[in-house]
C-alpha cells in the first residue's frame, strides 16, 4: 500500500487505541474508586497503569513484529513526554499545581529510582532478561507499596460510585480495541518508518510516545480544571514508573530488545534531565504557570533536536 494509506491506517489505529483505552480506564477507574481506594491511589495506580496501557501493548506488538527498537523508544519518549508536556500543560491549564501531601517520602525516591534503573539497564546499549525480571520486581514493589499505603482511608467520592454490568462491557471492549488497535499502530510503523527511510525508534521517541500520552494528557487537564492536582501529579509519576518497570519488563521477557545508539545518546539523558526537573519542582511542592510554559519549551525542543 502507498505511503498516505499506511499514515491514515497508523492515525486510524491510534485513534482506535487511545480511545478504547479511555473506556478501559474510565471502568477501571469505577471499580478503583468504589472499592473506596482513595483518589491519589487511584491516580498512581489503576488509571496510570490503564493510561500506560497503550505503551505496553505496543511494546509487546513490536516484539512480536521484531521490530523491538521501538519499545525503548516508546518508553522513553513517553517519559518525557509525560513530565515536559504532560505536566507543562497541566500547569498552564491549572493556573498553578500545588501539592498538599508528602510525595517525597516514598513517591518520588520510586520514581527517581525508576529512572537510575532505566538509564543503567539500557545506558551501555543492552537490555538482558536479568534486567527485564528486575524490572518487573520493581513494579511488584512499587504496587506493594502504593497498595499497602494508606489503605485505611477512603476516598470521598466512593460512596458515588455504584458498579453495574455496563462497566464490565466497556472494560472487555475497551481491552479488545486496544488489542487491535496496537497491532495495526506498530504495523503502520514499521512500513512509514521502511517506506520513509527513518529510524522506527525516531518514530517512536516523536508520534508514538505523543500519541500514547494522549490518555495521560486528558487524565492530567481534566483533573487541573476539577483542582485535584493529586491526580494529575500521580499519573504522570505512576505511568512513568509503570513505563519503566512494566513496559521494559514485560517485553524485555518476550523477546531480546534493540537499543538503538541515538535513543542512549541523545533522549535517554535528556530523560533524565527531565526527571531532575521534576524533582526539583516537587520539593517546592507546587508548579507555577510560568514552569508550566517552560516545559513546554523543553518539549519542543526536544522534538526539533530528535529530527535535526
Amino acid at each position: 500500500m502507498s505511503l498516505p494509506i499506511w499514515i491514515l491506517i497508523f492515525v486510524g489505529a491510534l485513534v482506535v487505541l487511545l480511545k478504547a483505552s479511555d473506556w478501559f480506564i474510565a471502568a477501571a477507574e469505577k471499580i478503583g474508586l468504589s472499592l473506596g481506594i482513595p483518589a491519589f491511589i487511584v491516580g498512581v495506580t489503576i488509571v496510570a497503569a490503564g493510561t500506560s496501557l497503550p505503551e505496553l501493548v505496543t511494546s509487546i506488538y513490536s516484539v512480536l513484529e521484531n521490530s523491538s527498537e521501538i519499545v525503548v523508544g516508546n518508553v522513553v519518549g513517553s517519559n518525557i513526554t509525560n513530565i515536559l508536556l504532560v505536566l507543562g500543560l497541566t500547569a498552564i491549564v491549572g493556573k498553578k499545581i500545588i501539592i498538599d501531601f508528602d510525595i517525597m517520602n516514598i513517591d518520588m525516591p520510586l520514581f527517581v529510582g525508576s529512572a537510575f534503573l532505566l538509564y543503567f539497564c539500557i545506558y551501555d546499549n543492552h537490555f538482558s532478561k536479568l534486567e527485564a525480571l528486575i524490572c518487573l520486581i520493581g513494579l511488584f514493589i512499587f504496587l506493594a507499596y502504593t497498595f499497602g499505603a494508606d489503605k485505611e482511608e477512603k476516598d470521598e467520592d466512593a460512596e458515588d460510585v455504584t458498579l453495574d454490568w455496563k462497566v464490565f462491557v466497556t472494560l472487555l471492549l475497551g481491552a479488545i480495541g486496544i488489542k487491535f488497535g496496537a497491532e495495526w499502530t506498530v504495523k503502520s510503523i514499521i512500513e512509514i518508518s521502511n517506506q520513509l527511510n527513518i529510524a522506527k525508534e525516531a518514530i517512536a521517541l516523536s508520534a508514538v510516545a505523543f500519541g500514547t500520552s494522549l490518555p495521560e494528557i486528558i487524565v492530567s487537564v481534566k483533573a487541573a480544571r476539577k483542582g485535584k492536582p493529586e491526580i494529575a501529579i500521580g499519573n504522570v509519576l505512576g505511568s512513568n514508573i509503570f513505563n519503566t518497570f512494566a513496559v521494559m519488563g514485560i517485553p524485555g521477557l518476550l523477546g531480546v530488545l534493540a537499543i538503538p545508539e541515538n535513543v542512549t545518546q541523545f533522549s535517554l539523558p535528556l530523560m533524565m534531565a527531565a526527571s531532575f526537573l521534576f524533582l526539583i519542582m516537587m520539593i517546592t511542592k507546587k508548579i507555577s504557570n510560568w514552569e508550566g510554559y517552560i516545559l513546554i519549551l523543553f518539549y519542543v525542543i526536544f522534538i526539533g533536536e530528535l529530527f535535526l
